[in-house]
């Protein structure tokens, strides 16, 4: 696909850097010379300097040929009129970030009205990724597959738990419930595990299964299962806004330390229901004040990661059982889990995996392509949605008639009211939606997981 990116911050930088890397021809347009030297020299893309806006670069760009604009400047304003008349010049489809609170309720309207096909709000989705956290508090993450049906989570195993050194064959003598561990992260290693593979401390577990029986499994572990009722919030940005919006929809009560004075004003006439707070979070005498140690959870949201990290580590010193941290520039979050965050944001890979599987989703050149992608471990794995339709190759083949492709295994099968964790007796059938994972390749189409059927 021909893709134009208007916008090389840090979201269109790593969405440039992911559609290149799956062949897509990338072109960038930016203002700014230093960014788009280092997109030049880093990427496989065509740069070009200008504003997004002019009809001129647009038309430099080939926007009458281009497949997909993606609008992702800083200005919201500015991202709507690209997209308007990119659409006008020709191109097939736009999305743009949009991110004021201002615009939130309007979305439908301006998506009809510019011509949008995707809207996506970063610090929005950003608080979609906390609240599903905070429901769920004993998971390092939490993702949703089939309308929500399908849960798959990140966990890590402390010595204390009972399946430490039991091969996963054994698993059900141990532990009880209908659910898979499709992959597992061991040290720099990602592995698809088979049924003689022993959990060790320290493993980061991805599981995956019906809600119910994720959350049974993790009580059978001894994990925090009790619910979060009081939120310690320091930033008071547009992720916080958001958060305290939907937290309230679940009764969390919650609490804003912000240190600008006028934001604070702001927040408490938008959120009468939150306590705010005008305070340096990242000081620890600031946060006892406050009764820090006293919170189900704390969510580090300011604008710089130094400040998130300090205050994070600060709250887990305190005794709190939840913490998680915004991160926007540190590339390796795992070093973050070790010193003890137990759950990291970042706004910038959101909206980029958001993207992706929109744009996973247009390629109509393949008969089966994925309707969901959620990049796992760094970018190692991924966890692929598909339906299966009547072109599927592997329709009403029981698996164990499969040879799946290394580093692939299926997850679940979601069919009607049904969730299936598969065994080789099952099979894929029309109109099933198939969760699959994939470590260190990129799957486009579902008969791609399978080299060859047996007689």
């Amino acid at each position: 696909m021909k893709i134009i990116i208007v916008g090389d911050g840090k979201v269109g930088y790593s969405l440039a850097e992911h559609l290149s890397q799956e062949d897509h021809a990338v072109t960038i347009i930016d203002k700014n010379p230093e960014a788009l030297r280092k997109a030049n020299e880093n990427l496989d893309v065509m740069c070009i300097r200008g504003n997004g806006v002019s009809t001129k670069i647009m038309m430099e760009a080939g926007i009458k040929n281009a497949d997909l604009l993606i609008a992702a400047t800083s200005s919201d304003e500015m991202n709507m009129v690209c997209a308007l008349t990119g659409k006008k010049l020709g191109a097939k489809h736009t999305v743009a970030r949009i991110r004021d609170p201002e615009y939130a309720n309007e979305l439908t309207v301006l998506k009809t009205e510019l011509g949008l096909d995707l809207v996506i709000n970063p610090e929005q989705a950003a608080s979609r990724e906390v609240g599903r956290l905070l429901r769920f508090p004993s998971a390092t993450d939490v993702e949703h597959f089939a309308k929500g049906r399908i849960e798959f989570i990140e966990i890590r195993v402390n010595n204390s738990m009972p399946i430490v050194g039991i091969p996963l064959k054994d698993l059900h003598t141990k532990i009880h419930g209908d659910i898979l561990i499709g992959a597992v992260e061991r040290g720099d290693d990602v592995i698809i595990p088979n049924g003689s593979f022993e959990i060790r401390a320290g493993d980061n577990l991805y599981i995956i299964g019906k809600p119910n029986d994720v959350t049974g499994f993790c009580k059978q572990l001894g994990m925090l299962t009790q619910k979060i009722k009081n939120v310690m919030v320091v930033g008071g940005g547009r992720v916080a806004h958001y958060l305290s919006l939907l937290l309230r929809q679940s009764d969390m009560k919650v609490k804003i330390i912000e240190i600008d004075r006028q934001r604070c004003i702001e927040l408490s006439e938008m959120l009468p229901e939150a306590l705010i707070i005008n305070a340096d979070g990242t000081d620890q005498s600031v946060l006892e004040s406050e009764n820090l140690c006293d919170m189900d959870a704390f969510i580090a949201l300011t604008g710089r990661d130094e400040e998130n990290l300090i205050s994070a580590l600060l709250a887990k010193q305190c005794g709190v059982k939840k913490v998680i941290a915004k991160i926007t520039r540190i590339n390796n979050p795992a070093v973050l889990t070790l010193l003890g965050v137990d759950s990291i944001v970042n706004p910038k890979l959101i909206t980029t995996n958001y993207i992706l599987r929109y744009v996973r989703g247009l390629n109509s050149a393949l008969d089966n392509p994925a309707e969901t992608v959620y990049r796992i471990i760094n970018g190692k794995a991924e966890v692929l949605e598909f339906t299966a339709n009547k072109t599927l190759k592997l329709l009403n083949v029981p698996l164990k008639k499969l040879k799946l492709a290394d580093g692939v295994i299926i997850g679940a099968i979601a069919r009607r009211n049904e969730i299936i964790i598969p065994h080789g007796d099952d099979c894929v059938k029309l109109g099933d939606n198939v969760i699959v994972i994939a470590v260190g390749k990129r799957i486009f189409d579902l008969d791609e997981i399978a080299v060859a059927v047996k007689n």
